[in-house]
């Protein structure tokens, strides 16, 4: 079982840690990851590792067998042998536009309260699906109430409750095509404010800036028709 680093600091941009494992394919596995896995919505991290004599570009980061984390190299390389000690170093940049873009996605949810049923994150740019048979929206109100949260700087925080918890209170899970990570006992909750100021609190396993100031501006843009009661709002930040 790889050690999720990332979800002890999403804020670690290089770390040192152990080789754990090859794969059959060529992926790397780690004792300790700050590379987040592809899943939720949220791309796998990017990046590098390096060690006395060598180095491997990563292209992306994958869920394997076991609750391993694999990093999959950017091209063919000889691999550092299991046991090496090597260097994590995170595309930093690519890393926090993802922990932007996802947390404005949680702020778009609160202000468009209705049924996500689909979402995507980037960089630089997101989306969410809603079950809206609607389509009337005010595009220009959307926008002003969505920055007026991020102005807010709203800390983002974290907590856990059981699986049975989460069973017990299904209005917790805003998506409806994922279902929230459960298996293993207990459940991360992401929350945005806090005490009498709290506006949003979901289950969630992806990485999200520590306050909403954090963000930036955001721009809503194009709204798409998905269906007869699916409608797309796609957001860019700056």
């Amino acid at each position: 079982m790889t050690l999720l680093l990332f979800r002890d600091d999403a804020y670690l941009a290089e770390a040192e840690t152990v080789v754990a494992a090859h794969t059959p394919e060529g992926g790397v596995v780690l004792e300790g990851s700050i590379f987040y896995p592809q899943g939720g919505g949220q791309p796998g991290d990017s990046g590098e590792i390096v060690w006395s004599g060598g180095a491997v570009p990563i292209a992306t980061t994958i869920k394997g067998d076991a609750d391993q984390i694999v990093l999959v190299p950017g091209a063919p390389k000889t691999l550092p042998p299991v046991g090496t000690r090597v260097m994590q170093l995170l595309d930093w940049n690519r890393r926090l536009g993802h922990m932007r873009v996802h947390t404005a996605l949680h702020l778009l949810s609160v202000v468009i309260p209705l049924p996500v049923t689909g979402g995507s994150i980037g960089a630089a740019k997101g989306r969410l699906d809603f079950a809206m048979p609607d389509p009337d929206i005010d595009k220009n109100a959307l926008e002003e109430r969505l920055n007026q949260l991020v102005g807010r700087d709203l800390p983002v925080t974290e907590s856990w409750i059981t699986d049975a918890q989460l069973r017990a209170n299904p209005g917790l899970v805003k998506t409806m095509s994922v279902m929230p990570p459960m298996g293993q006992g207990r459940v991360r909750l992401i929350r945005i404010g806090e005490d009498g100021d709290q506006i949003d609190l979901q289950p969630c396993g992806g990485t999200h800036v520590a306050r909403t100031g954090e963000i930036g501006q955001v721009r809503i843009g194009k709204i798409e028709n998905k269906g007869q009661q699916n409608r797309r709002v796609n957001i860019h930040i700056g």
